[in-house]
């Protein structure tokens, strides 16, 4: 106690304190940090999870310089983090459910489609979204997976397999052509490389309307910082479609290339509730599939319950296929 109250301690490490408060107004004002420079808002938010680990780096820096200011400091960013992620530390999901779901990019030089197909058929889903199908792998997961289920559809680059019917399926414009010659090309062109659908399956509690997508990539370069741009007109085009969407019962499958903490998805997830934040224990990162880091394959749903959401093993994509439970 006389050590603490002796003026020493609080007068060490005045930068390690002031890293410690930085840090902490960083995760609580991430909202704040400004898009218009190389997306520099967006990068943050993709990474936000991760800034906690400065929080041992800074205490261990306090501990050694004895400094009580830096400890007490660090109570912001810890504060801040356990309010933002805390809740996901827990195990949320419970047993039940109606109807399993699995999305999945397969990745388009992905050795050996054949075991992956086996290995998403043995995972009991009832309905199978597959993100990044090339037309030289499509017979071979239309052959492996015809088993399991009896409907399928496939429009360009992606596609579901249900146990269920299908019914209604089209295409789903996410602004993947942009510019002034966009409207120009044919439809039966835009239908080789679309990258989102959307169907009706019919279930015994009624109909439910599945979107598929695979938005954009991103990419962090020198000149431009985290360049977005396509993922993020995808991601407004999918927004107006889900808004759009007559039926009650919403489940969105896809690899979106970015977490729900983004602004870039607020369309989305102001309509739509992630599987994983709800019922999921952990993260559920499922990218780099060799050493996940994020989370940007997405299970998100409207007017359906998330009673469990999980990730399934590794198969031979550089992504982690992500599952959830479901019911009324």
């Amino acid at each position: 106690m006389r050590g603490c109250s002796r003026p020493e301690p609080w007068k060490r490490g005045p930068v390690l304190a002031a890293l410690a408060l930085l840090l902490g107004l960083l995760m609580l004002l991430h909202a704040r940090i400004p898009n218009r420079i190389g997306h520099l808002g967006s990068l943050v938010e993709t990474f936000l999870p991760w800034f906690g680990l400065f929080v041992p780096v800074l205490l261990a820096g306090a501990l050694w310089r004895r400094s009580l200011s830096a400890a007490t400091a660090l109570l912001l960013p810890v504060t801040v983090w356990l309010s933002l992620f805390g809740g996901l530390l827990t195990d949320k999901s419970h047993p039940g459910g109606d109807l399993t779901v699995v999305s999945h990019n397969v990745a388009a030089d992905n050795p050996d489609p054949a075991a992956t197909a086996r290995d998403l058929a043995a995972s009991g889903a009832d309905v199978l979204a597959l993100e990044e199908i090339t037309e030289q792998d499509r017979g071979t997961y239309e052959k492996e997976l015809a088993k399991a289920y009896r409907y399928h559809t496939v429009l360009g680059t992606v596609g579901l397999w249900s146990k269920l019917p299908l019914s209604d399926t089209r295409p789903v414009d996410i602004a993947t052509d942009y510019g002034p010659l966009a409207a120009t090309k044919p439809a039966a062109e835009k239908l080789t490389y679309n990258r989102a659908l959307r169907t009706t399956v019919t279930t015994r509690q009624g109909p439910l309307a599945v979107y598929v997508a695979h938005l954009g990539s991103v990419r962090v370069n020198p000149r431009v910082g985290f360049w977005t741009d396509s993922r993020d007109r995808g991601a407004q085009a999918l927004a107006k479609a889900v808004a759009a969407e007559p039926t009650r019962r919403v489940v969105l499958l896809g690899d979106l290339n970015g977490t729900m903490d983004d602004r870039a998805f607020t369309g989305l997830t102001s309509q739509l509730r992630s599987a994983q934040e709800e019922a999921g224990a952990g993260f559920g990162f499922s990218w780099p599939a060799r050493f996940p880091v994020e989370r940007i394959d997405q299970i998100l749903v409207r007017g359906v319950r998330p009673d469990s959401a999980w990730v399934l093993p590794a198969t031979g994509s550089d992504h982690l296929p992500v599952a959830a439970r479901v019911s009324w």
